[in-house]
């Protein structure tokens, strides 16, 4: 019989290969989009509009079948998909292919994201999930960095190489996941109920009831929604700004492709120091400072965000993307441990996959439009409009600060709810 490992020790070593895995194949992923598949602004934000759509189609009822059936089920499932979708990005260099990886892509990413922050939050419970989730972004870092010269160096014969690597490495962690990975905190629901659109829809709209019962919910996931905003623009058209406004320094016959790799490695070990200052300072189970935390950082992206795209230097536009890394870094396990005070157990993976359905909403919403501002006026004017989308986040996150969040027990749905 083959023993389980501990949660933690699953959750460490998901969030190390699943950041190596990602590293290894977007470090390249956004050039290899430019130059081999050829794709323009346009295109390049479609991309990521159809990965958003397919996470806000899947999100929920993934997020139901992790409340319903299983949670390391979900997980493992998820790893499957996005390694086919990974690997058939990298087959084909072309516009529709691509866009039906990133499909695929979505749905599997949409049975890890609510899921497995669920999971761990049940095996380690609440009260512990908000450390642990700053950990695994801080042991993630090591599995990026890890990657990048690994990328670079397989990207040096053909871009897409990594990509192609990444897609089957997933299916590795698949394997690791079906051996090793314990679920001791969850308890699915009946059997006779598993199948059932009644169930399912029950949780739903429990998940849903979440909202009555802690009103501060409705705010947090309007603040997710304006993250969701501002992101898709600028992850879709950083890289072809700086491809099309400025020329790398040809020193020792270093090739285009590996500057962008040292500026993923100098963002990851920045990641990494400061999230360990964030630890030694955050009481992530403290609602106030969790609060003041990402409304610092909220400032500070939308000031990096604004320096990027009026930069005239290379350098200075290299250093405030580089910022801008390691600051959203920071503000995602934040953000996740606030959805994650005050749920009930029930629905927990139901309410965090509708945190990352409401991202996907603000993706899908501002995406097109920022990608024909992009091809019409230009990549820089298109980034513009991506701080312009963020800089809401601010006042909300003011005013939630100031209104505060009572009652800090958990929050428990009546028996008695629809």
């Amino acid at each position: 019989m083959i023993k389980k490992h501990s949660a933690e020790t699953v959750y460490t070593v998901y969030n190390i290969l699943i950041s190596a895995f990602f590293a290894l194949a977007f470090t390249v992923n956004m050039v290899y989009f430019v130059t081999n598949a050829h794709l323009d602004p346009l295109q390049l934000v479609l991309v990521g509009t159809s990965l958003e759509a397919s996470i806000f189609i899947f999100e929920i009822p993934t997020g139901i079948v992790a409340d319903t059936v299983s949670r390391r089920l979900s997980v493992v499932l998820g790893v499957f998909l996005m390694g086919i979708g990974t690997f058939l990005s990298g087959l084909i260099p072309v516009f529709i292919p691509i866009l039906i990886a990133q499909v695929i892509w979505g749905l599997g990413y949409t049975f890890t994201s609510g899921a497995l922050d669920a999971w761990i939050s049940d095996e380690v419970g609440e009260e512990n999930a908000g450390v642990v989730f700053l950990h695994g972004t801080k042991v993630s870092q090591y599995g990026g960095l890890a990657a990048i010269p690994v990328s670079i160096l397989l990207a040096q014969g053909s871009i897409a190489t990594p990509i192609l690597v990444s897609g089957v490495l997933f299916w590795f962690l698949g394997v690791y996941l079906i051996r090793f990975m314990p679920e001791t905190g969850f308890q699915p629901a009946p059997r006779e109920d598993r199948s059932t659109w009644q169930h399912m829809g029950q949780t739903l709209r429990s998940g849903v009831g979440m909202l009555r019962v802690r009103p501060a919910l409705a705010s947090i996931l309007t603040i997710g929604l304006f993250i969701g905003l501002y992101s898709e623009g600028f992850d879709r058209l950083w890289n072809a700004h700086i491809l099309e406004q400025f020329t790398f320094p040809q020193i020792a016959g270093m090739k285009m492709i590996t500057w962008f790799g040292i500026m993923e490695a100098t963002q990851q070990v920045l990641t990494i120091l400061a999230v360990r200052g964030v630890e030694k300072r955050a009481d992530t189970s403290q609602t106030p400072q969790l609060v003041r935390s990402l409304a610092g950082l909220s400032a500070a992206l939308i000031i990096s965000l604004l320096v990027f795209a009026l930069a005239g230097n290379l350098w200075l536009a290299v250093v405030s993307v580089i910022a801008i890394g390691v600051v959203r870094s920071l503000i995602w396990p934040l953000y996740t441990a606030w959805v994650n005070h005050r749920l009930d157990s029930s629905v927990r993976a139901t309410v965090l996959s509708m945190s990352g359905q409401v991202d996907s909403i603000g993706q899908i919403s501002s995406g097109p439009l920022l990608g024909i501002i992009a091809r019409r006026y230009g990549i820089q004017t298109g980034l513009l409009g991506s701080v312009l989308l963020l800089l809401p986040v601010l006042p909300l996150l003011l005013r939630q600060l100031k209104n505060g969040e009572p009652h800090p027990e958990i929050a428990v749905l009546p028996e008695s709810q629809p």
